[in-house]
């Protein structure tokens, strides 16, 4: 008996009862919805670009991803609409964010229990504390940025100017989150990273959810981020279901960037890459993996590569693309495993901005027959899972197994 709990980094289904509370440039989340205004753009023939025609998700739809989509928001989209063969249904969120950490630690059955700290969306974005304090860790005169944006963006803004002096780029966005982009070899990637870590106290202090590495190597106008990212996350406050599982005995892998979101928190092996080597770490998961483990993964180049930089066709891709490995992977469950789709929160590419967007999400359980699940909570799938491992869960989920 195992179970394999999948997050599909911002894939939303629209919906969200409180998405008028969150914003995007002014422009408040309702009616925001990842999925459908997707597959509602592939049919219109808007997201041909290395794809055509419909969006194509025969793997989930048959898991019930359109029903949760029509569940959530009402919105039928062309090509989901299969009879489902799993457990399916739709997740409201209740921390306060609609970023990695609320996410993840919500579906691991840990609401956050504060308000996350937000840097205002001027220039400097920074206290000047705060900025004193990296340039006394690094070595440096000054920083550079020290503002919103997308970290692509900050590249070709900044990083020729950081080659020239040595001074690191600082950056944020609407989440709860401190970055720190500097070139693996003129800036060093081990120093990096050590900035990073010094600086991460000062940073969860202020109840900033992480800060993150962003190293990047090429030259000026061809700049590119490398796999060396790092998380500095805030430690969860109270156990998770990554300790439930181990305090049950359990192994658990973290695969993709699930080890850093939980600070280490319950995890015994981490297992990193792109999202194609990640599908592939799977793969070996399903095949080998112990009784009684939880597989607990992250594919985050939907939310990195595309939802942020509003590319619609590239999303596309990449759901058809990890629709087609699912399918690989769903016949080499044993009789008695679980797996669970679900996602942290929306990245709507067709939305203003360029940041998350507040969303319900999927929940999509393959091994334990067909049926409606109804409206769940964040917190219902971490308990869900326990409750197929044997293990003790303390959060404020209820299993819907």
């Amino acid at each position: 008996m195992r179970a394999f709990l999948v997050v599909m980094d911002s894939v939303g289904i629209g919906g969200a009862p409180d998405a008028g509370a969150f914003f995007n440039d002014g422009t408040p989340d309702t009616g925001a919805n990842t999925l459908g205004h997707i597959a509602q753009a592939c049919a219109r023939g808007e997201a041909d670009e290395g794809r055509s025609g419909p969006l194509r998700l025969p793997v989930m739809d048959r898991l019930g991803l359109g029903a949760a989509l029509r569940l959530a928001s009402g919105i039928e989209a062309p090509g989901l609409g299969a009879a489902p063969e799993g457990l399916w249904g739709a997740a409201s969120e209740v921390s306060k964010g609609k970023d990695t950490p609320s996410g993840h630690w919500e579906l691991a059955g840990l609401p956050v229990p504060w308000d996350w700290h937000y840097f205002p969306d001027t220039q400097p974005a920074f206290p000047q504390t705060l900025t004193d304090r990296v340039c006394e860790l690094a070595g440096t005169e000054g920083t550079l940025a020290n503002c919103h944006g997308s970290g692509t963006v900050m590249l070709e803004r900044f990083g020729a100017e950081h080659l020239r002096t040595g001074w690191p780029i600082c950056y944020t966005s609407a989440d709860s989150v401190f970055q720190i982009a500097a070139h693996e070899e003129s800036f060093g990637l081990d120093r990096l990273l050590e900035l990073c870590a010094r600086i991460a106290p000062t940073l969860h202090e202020m109840k900033v959810g992480r800060v993150i590495a962003r190293p990047f190597v090429g030259e000026p106008g061809a700049f590119r981020r490398t796999g060396n990212r790092h998380d500095y996350a805030i430690r969860p406050p109270e156990p998770v279901l990554t300790n439930w599982v181990q305090d049950a005995g359990g192994r658990v892998h973290a695969v993709g960037k699930i080890g850093d979101i939980f600070s280490m928190e319950g995890i015994d092996e981490v297992h990193k890459g792109d999202d194609a080597t990640l599908m592939e770490h799977m793969g070996r998961l399903v095949d080998t993996a112990g009784d009684g483990s939880l597989t607990f993964a992250n594919f985050v180049e939907f939310d990195s590569l595309y939802g942020h930089r509003r590319d619609v066709a590239g999303y596309a891709r990449a759901l058809e693309w990890f629709d087609a490995g699912l399918g690989a992977l769903l016949p080499r469950l044993r009789d008695d495993d679980i797996l669970v789709l679900t996602a942290d929160h929306g990245n709507d590419p067709t939305w203003a901005g360029t940041d998350h967007t507040r969303e319900r999400v999927p929940v999509l359980v393959a091994g334990r027959g067909a049926g409606a699940l109804g409206q769940l909570a964040f917190a219902d799938v971490g308990a869900s899972v326990a409750a197929h491992l044997g293990a003790r869960s303390t959060g404020p989920g209820r299993s819907f197994l």
